[in-house]
């Protein structure tokens, strides 16, 4: 009944209200309109009245431009006349198209017309006489009256038309003022009549309201402490009823079992969250045995433990209730666990840092004392050539310790970061030996730089920490020795490449990249290696921070690291470091555009990235070779036997998709066409590639993300049109100093 009475009460308010507001609006916009229309005839003619004054004062104007060139015979006296009377003309125009809905008007400017026309020749006539004849004959002209009786007649039409304009205003301002207070008072009446419905209407709501209170209080009071209460736990809470349907949750319930929200309804049965919770990857609810002793004993408790396999760790319980219902209740043990564990690595992290940051600290101090008194040994020692050698060399393994001494005191964060230009040809062969010591013999550690290299913008320190780091890790990478690349090179990562890396800052980088031939990751390692404390290693066996460090290091410096890496292929870790302006470089290439080799052979492309594929194909297309394209070794092989005699270069990827690698690929292509030229690409330096023991030495391969000039020159050169300018690497291996 009280639901009845509040929706009748409502339906009755509101179809009132509709109707009182459709009369009120209809009427409304009506006077609207028609109020709107007055003040556009109003607007109309105060612009007739503008006009027309406008058209008596250009007359008075060009009068008196006239008298005063009679008297003086100044040519600068005619200005006014002469703009005077170019604005009469005009002005007779606006005038006849303003008037042409008024019939008294029209006869008024018609009789206008002459007397304007008379006295503006009057007055040239004078104006002509006093130029020819002088000021006598111009005055006899003007002494005739002919044109202060023209003058006089069109001023009285002139006042007759502003008469009659000025009563139509004033009419149309009366009118427009009488429409706005009818529409004014028809609001008032609006709003009031539609006060009264709402006061009668709150009336019946009020009476309605008043019998449903009391009822319905306490129930909205038990639900919004029951929902209260709910929302406030951190555990997941859901309520089924006697029935063993879902009557209350929270969404930490939802959240914790991974639910759909589609399942999140009154009408769902616990079965059926059992039986989705039961799918593969899930934390099921209840085993079957589980549901069996529950049954038994429907009176007691269960609590058991589940773990997601995304990793949560949950607690869940099933307490009865009295109706015959249950409550379940789901606890996420995991973060807990992981709260304590980055509160033991934080404790565990600031320790160390306290400790390494005094022994750095006190460190100094002696190497201060040793380089002070070399140097004061230095100085005694000018004609002994081999004492003097042997304290450069005390004085540079005092410089390496600072330098070793400036890393703790940067892990220990007691220091801030000191960006400089780095030669990294210079200072890069200084960590090679320092590397073989650490990793031992078991892993070979190769060297290898490009000619010209571009200084690099970064902390030295902290360049060396972070490239110690990957040797570390991929010394783990190795537990069974294999070899270890660190490459250096100029790389320009272009507008192109961006778009891909929308953190890249497109421009010229020097790259320093540490490659190994370990086990490698797979995507879902990949994807998270930078991550704090993410660490594949087992417990106790690293923090997670190392990479993390890296990347903070370089994304720091403004730069842009690049990992490639592949389950039993090894890993490539590339970091591209803003190149130094303002620093000395190499001799750069002339602004000149460089002429590149184009060619008329067939090229089949073979990458697994449609991106790259796609690329790569234009630039040979626009270089004038026939392109053919495939997606893995697989359809390159079909493509290659319809092509069979037509394919004159292979362009493959190393690691490819599918049963057929790069390296398989070539093989079985030339052996159909041994005369077929081939040209692998690949996202991991050249060096590691070639020597990972999957090539052969003196294969043909440029390494991702290549330029346009460099495709073009490799291609030709691969085709047997080398070019002639080239680059290439070279292999330097650093030796220990001697200790003589």
């Amino acid at each position: 009944m009280t639901r009845y009475l509040v929706t009748r009460a409502n339906l009755l308010v509101f179809g009132v209200l509709v109707v009182i507001l459709a009369l009120v609006g209809a009427v409304t916009w009506e006077r609207l309109n028609a109020s709107r229309a007055a003040r556009e005839w109003s607007q109309h003619s105060y612009r007739v009245l503008g006009t027309t004054k406008d058209l008596a004062i250009a007359l008075r104007d060009a009068e008196r431009g006239q008298r005063g060139y009679l008297l003086t015979g100044r040519d600068e006296y005619l200005a006014p006349y002469n703009t005077a009377r170019d604005r009469i003309g005009l002005l007779q125009g606006e005038l006849q198209k303003l008037t042409a809905d008024n019939g008294a008007q029209q006869e008024r400017l018609q009789a206008l017309a002459p007397l304007l026309q008379h006295k503006l020749e009057e007055l040239a006539q004078t104006v002509q006489a006093r130029r020819d004849s002088g000021l006598e004959t111009a005055l006899r002209i003007v002494n005739t009256d002919t044109g202060r009786n023209d003058m006089r007649e069109a001023e009285n039409v002139l006042a007759a038309m502003l008469a009659d304009e000025q009563r139509l205003l004033d009419a149309r301002l009366a009118q427009n003022d009488a429409r706005a207070r009818w529409v004014r008072w028809l609001v008032i009446a609006g709003s009031a009549l539609a006060v009264l419905t709402l006061l009668w209407a709150a009336r019946l709501l009020n009476q309605a309201w008043s019998r449903s209170y009391r009822t319905e209080a306490e129930q909205r009071d038990l639900a919004l402490r029951l929902r209260t209460t709910l929302d406030s736990l951190s555990q997941g809470v859901a309520v089924f009823g006697p029935d063993r349907k879902l009557a209350s949750w929270n969404e930490c319930f939802q959240v914790l079992l991974d639910l759909p929200k589609a399942m999140l309804r009154p009408s769902t049965t616990y079965a059926a969250f059992v039986e989705h919770t039961g799918e593969p990857g899930r934390p099921a609810l209840e085993t079957e045995d589980q549901i069996r002793h529950g049954s038994r004993n429907p009176r007691e408790a269960v609590t058991y433990e589940r773990e997601r396999a995304d990793g949560p760790h949950l607690e869940i319980r099933r307490t009865p209730m009295p109706d015959g219902g249950f409550v379940l209740t789901i606890s996420d043990m995991t973060k807990r666990a992981q709260a304590e564990g980055v509160l033991r690595e934080a404790q565990k992290m600031q320790a160390i840092g306290q400790l390494t940051g005094g022994i750095a600290h006190d460190f100094n101090n002696l190497l201060q004392v040793i380089l002070g008194n070399l140097e004061f040994v230095r100085a005694k020692l000018d004609g002994d050539a081999k004492l003097q050698q042997r304290v450069e060399r005390a004085a540079w393994a005092a410089q390496r310790g600072a330098t070793l001494t400036g890393q703790l005191l940067a892990f220990a964060r007691k220091q801030p970061l000191a960006p400089a230009a780095i030669d990294l040809a210079a200072t890069m062969p200084d960590l090679i030996p320092l590397l073989r010591r650490t990793l031992g013999e078991p892993i070979e550690v190769r060297y290898v730089e490009t000619a010209g290299l571009w200084p690099a913008m970064a902390d030295p320190a902290q360049l060396e920490s972070a490239v110690l780091n990957l040797a570390l890790n991929a010394r783990d990478a190795m537990p069974g020795g294999g070899r270890l690349t660190i490459e250096l090179g100029n790389k320009v990562l272009d507008e192109e490449y961006a778009r891909h890396h929308a953190e890249v800052v497109p421009g010229d980088y020097a790259m320093v990249a540490v490659s190994d031939t370990g086990h490698g990751m797979t995507p879902e390692v990949v994807a998270r290696v930078f991550e704090p404390f993410f660490t594949t290693k087992p417990d106790g066996k690293g923090t997670g921070l190392g990479l993390a460090m890296v990347f903070g290091f370089v994304k720091q410096s403004g730069g842009h690291v690049k990992i490639y890496s592949e389950p039993g292929e090894g890993t490539t870790v590339k970091l591209y470091l803003p190149r130094a302006v303002g620093a000395a470089t190499p001799s750069q290439r002339t602004g000149a555009p460089i002429e590149l080799p184009r060619g008329t052979g067939t090229v089949l492309v073979v990458e697994d990235e449609a991106a790259v594929r796609e690329i790569a194909c234009a630039i040979l297309v626009d270089l004038g070779y026939r392109v053919l394209e495939a997606a893995d070794g697989e359809e390159a092989l079909r493509v290659f036997g319809q092509n069979t005699t037509a394919i004159d270069l292979l362009l493959t990827d190393v690691v490819l998709p599918g049963k057929v690698r790069g390296r398989e690929l070539s093989e079985r292509v030339r052996s159909v066409r041994p005369e077929v030229r081939v040209l692998f690409m690949s996202g991991y330096t050249e060096n590691s590639i070639v020597h990972h023991g999957r090539l052969d030495d003196g294969v043909q391969l440029i390494g991702k993300p290549f330029k346009r000039e460099q495709l073009a020159r490799k291609v030709a050169e691969v085709l047997g049109n080398p070019t002639e300018t080239r680059e290439l690497g070279k292999v330097v291996e650093i030796r220990p100093r001697s200790n003589a």
